[in-house]
C-alpha cells in the first residue's frame, strides 16, 4: 500500500510571535542565514524605521564568503545519460497445483526447498514466504504468480542483465522500457549460484545500453542505484560503497559490494552505477528486518557478471573449474596447530573420491596456499578462484603437506550441477555399547567407532560431551568420530590422549582434530588445557 503524503496545507498556521524588539546585531546574524536567497529582509531597530540590515558589514563578510564556496555537484547528467538502459522486468508463472494439494494447503515459494534464496526470502520476504511483489490469486494466494523487478540492457541488440530469483520459473517474461514501451523478453539462461540472469527482447538493434565496468569500486565511491522499487519505476537513489568481499551465506561465491544508496523490493537486477556512468555491480538482496531500506544493499560485482554472462550468452548455462575437496577456512587456532604463521589459505577437510584433488595426491589436512602462483587468502577466495577456470585448464597448487611446501599439478574437472553428499543411512546410537572413556581434559567421553553401532569402522565415537568443556565450545556433539588427531588416526580413548600429551610437549596452544558428522568431515582445533 503506498502511503499518502502529508497535506501541509491542513496543518494548524503558525502562530506569528509578539512583536519583540531585537538588537541591530541580532537581526544581522538573522539575515545572515537568509542573505544568499536573494530575499529583501528588514528588521525594526528599538528607536528608529525599518533598517536595511543587507547593507551591513556582517552581511557583507558572510555574502563574501558564500561566493568562495563550491556549489554542490549533482548527478543529472549522469543519470540522463544511463537511465535510458534501465528496464522494468515483469513476470508472470502460470498455476501449478499437484493433484493431491487441498484448498487449505499453503502456497510453496518458487524457490527450490532448502536454497539460500528460499531462506532469504522467508526472513525478509512476503506473506507465505513468497518474494516481496510476488502474490498469487484470491484462493489464499493460488492462481498465477506475478513478481516486478528490474534489469539493464547490455547490448543494442536486447540482451539484458537482471537476477535469476526475479526470473526464475517464469512461464512468460515482459520488460518495460524508460519511455514506457513494454516487450516480450526471453530467458536465454540462468545462473543460481551467482543470481545472475540473461534476457533477450527481440525486434530491434537500437537499445540504449550500459557498459559493464573494468574497474574495481573503492570504498566510499558514490554509486547511483537505478531501478523499479515497488514497481513505481526509473527510481534513481544515491550512496557509497560501504565494503567490498560480503559474504552474506548465499553461497561458496559470494564477493558482494555493500551499498548504502536505498535499494527495496523491486530493485532486484537493477544496476548500480559509478560516477563514469558504468555498472559496477547488480543489486541483488537488502538486509531489512522491515522489509524496506535501511541502507544495507549488496550488489554483485560487474567483473562476476562478465564472466557469467558470457557463457550464458554462448551455451545458455556456466561451467566452472572443479578440484573435487570439502575446504574450510584457516582459522588462528587451526594455524597454530598446523605450525603456521598466518591463518591463511583453505584448508582440505575431505578430498572427494576420484576427484582431480585425489588423483593428484591431496590428502585431508593439507592447505593449500596459491593457485598459479596467485596466494589464496581463505576457502572463499580459493573456491572462487577455481570457479572462475575453464574445467579442462592446467593449474598449478601450491600446497602444504604435513608441515612442508610441494607443488601439485592437475587438470580441473567440470564442477557438478548438484552436489554430492553421502547420508548415514545406519541409525546410530549406544545401544550394547560401553559408556566409553572420559578425557577430562577435553571434556569428552570416547568409545571405538567400531564397537557403537552406525558409528563406523574408523576413529572413536563421542558418546558424552561435557557442556562446559572446550570441545562443546568448539562444537563437538554425541556421535561425531574423531578420526585424526594431530595428523594421527585414533582408534580408542588411549590414541587421543597419546596424540594430545605429543602436542603439548610441543608447546602447542591447540590440537587439530578431523572429525566426521553424518557423511561430511571437518578439521577442528581443540585448546588444550595447561597442566
Amino acid at each position: 500500500m503506498t502511503e499518502r503524503p502529508t497535506d501541509f496545507s491542513s496543518l494548524p498556521s503558525f502562530r506569528q510571535p509578539r512583536h519583540q524588539l531585537f538588537s541591530a546585531r541580532k537581526f544581522a546574524l538573522m539575515a545572515s542565514v537568509v542573505a544568499g536567497l536573494g530575499i529583501a529582509v528588514y528588521g525594526f531597530g528599538p528607536s528608529h524605521g525599518p533598517v536595511d540590515v543587507f547593507t551591513s558589514t556582517a552581511h557583507a563578510q558572510v555574502n563574501s564568503d558564500l561566493s568562495r564556496v563550491q556549489k554542490p555537484v549533482g548527478f543529472a547528467d549522469i543519470v540522463e545519460r544511463v537511465k535510458p538502459s534501465v528496464i522494468s522486468v515483469k513476470i508472470n508463472i502460470n498455476e501449478k497445483v499437484a493433484k493431491d494439494d487441498s484448498a487449505g494447503k499453503d502456497d510453496e515459494s518458487p524457490f527450490q526447498p532448502g536454497s539460500p534464496m528460499e531462506r532469504f526470502f522467508k526472513r525478509f520476504g512476503g506473506p507465505d514466504g513468497l518474494p516481496p511483489g510476488l502474490r498469487g490469486g484470491p484462493r489464499g494466494g493460488r492462481g498465477p504468480v506475478t513478481g516486478q523487478g528490474s534489469g539493464f540492457f547490455i547490448s543494442a541488440d536486447g540482451y539484458a542483465v537482471t537476477n535469476n530469483h526475479v526470473v526464475d520459473g517464469a512461464d512468460k517474461v515482459e520488460v518495460t522500457t524508460d519511455d514506457g514501451k513494454t516487450y516480450t523478453a526471453k530467458v536465454i539462461g540462468t545462473d543460481p549460484r551467482t543470481d545472475v540472469a540473461l534476457i533477450k527482447v527481440a525486434g530491434r538493434t537500437d537499445f540504449p545500453f550500459a557498459k559493464l565496468s573494468d574497474g574495481k569500486p573503492r570504498i566510499g565511491d558514490w554509486v547511483l542505484a537505478v531501478g523499479n522499487p515497488f514497481g513505481l519505476g526509473g527510481t534513481v537513489t544515491a550512496g557509497i560503497v560501504s565494503a567490498s568481499g560480503r559474504d552474506i551465506g548465499n553461497g561458496p561465491y559470494d564477493d558482494f559490494i555493500q551499498i548504502d544508496a536505498p535499494v527495496n523490493k523491486g530493485n532486484s537486477g537493477g544496476p548500480a552505477f559509478n560516477t563514469e556512468g558504468e555498472v559496477m555491480g547488480v543489486n541483488t538482496a537488502i538486509y531489512s528486518p522491515s522489509g524496506g531500506s535501511v541502507g544495507i544493499a549488496f550488489s554483485i560485482p560487474a567483473s562476476t557478471v562478465k564472466s557469467v554472462i558470457n557463457q550464458l550468452k554462448d551455451k545458455g548455462s556456466v561451467s566452472r573449474g572443479w578440484i573435487g575437496v570439502q575446504i574450510q577456512p584457516v582459522t588462528a587456532d587451526i594455524a597454530d596447530s598446523l605450525g603456521l604463521k598466518k591463518a591463511e589459505g583453505a584448508l582440505v577437510a575431505e578430498p572427494q573420491a576420484n576427484g582431480p584433488a585425489a588423483k593428484a595426491g591431496i590428502e585431508s589436512g593439507d592447505v593449500i596456499t596459491a593457485v598459479n602462483g596467485e596466494p589464496v587468502k581463505d576457502a572463499r577466495e580459493l573456491a572462487r578462484t577455481i570457479g572462475g577456470l575453464a574445467p579442462g585448464n592446467a593449474v598449478k597448487l601450491n600446497v602444504l603437506h604435513k608441515g612442508q611446501e610441494k607443488v601439485i599439478n592437475l587438470t580441473l574437472g567440470q564442477l557438478p550441477n548438484t552436489i554430492e553428499a553421502k547420508a548415514d543411512t545406519d541409525k546410530g546410537g549406544k545401544d550394547g555399547a560401553t559408556r566409553g572413556t572420559d578425557v577430562p581434559k577435553l571434556g569428552l567421553t570416547l568409545a571405538p567407532a567400531n564397537s557403537v553401532a552406525g558409528a563406523g569402522k574408523d576413529g572413536v565415537v563421542v558418546t558424552e560431551v561435557d557442556p562446559k568443556s572446550p570441545a562443546a565450545e568448539r562444537g563437538f556433539k554425541e556421535g561425531d568420530v574423531i578420526l585424526e588427531v594431530a595428523g594421527k588416526t585414533v582408534t580408542n580413548a588411549a590414541d587421543v590422549r597419546e596424540a594430545i600429551n605429543a602436542a603439548r610437549s610441543d608447546n602447542k596452544n591447540s590440537v587439530l582434530m578431523r572429525i566426521k558428522t553424518g557423511g561430511s568431515s571437518r578439521f577442528v582445533a581443540v585448546p588444550l588445557a595447561k597442566g
